[in-house]
């Protein structure tokens, strides 16, 4: 079975971190120029339903 996982779009992030503090697996992580998505990441979609620039999307 595939996993969804978190796609960022990284013209359309703005580094705000709201994705960060929302997702409720700590799955996110912001490094200097990159939003990082570990192995946490459920696809549960809570961070790509909050972020204000659409910049989160679900890949399968």
């Amino acid at each position: 079975m595939r996993r969804t996982r978190v796609e960022v779009d990284k013209k359309k992030c703005v580094w705000c971190g709201g994705c960060v503090a929302t997702c409720p697996f700590d799955a996110l992580t912001l490094r200097e120029t990159v939003l990082e998505v570990d192995e946490r990441c459920t696809g549960c979609g809570i961070c790509v339903r909050f972020c204000p620039m659409g910049a989160l999307g679900e890949e399968a």
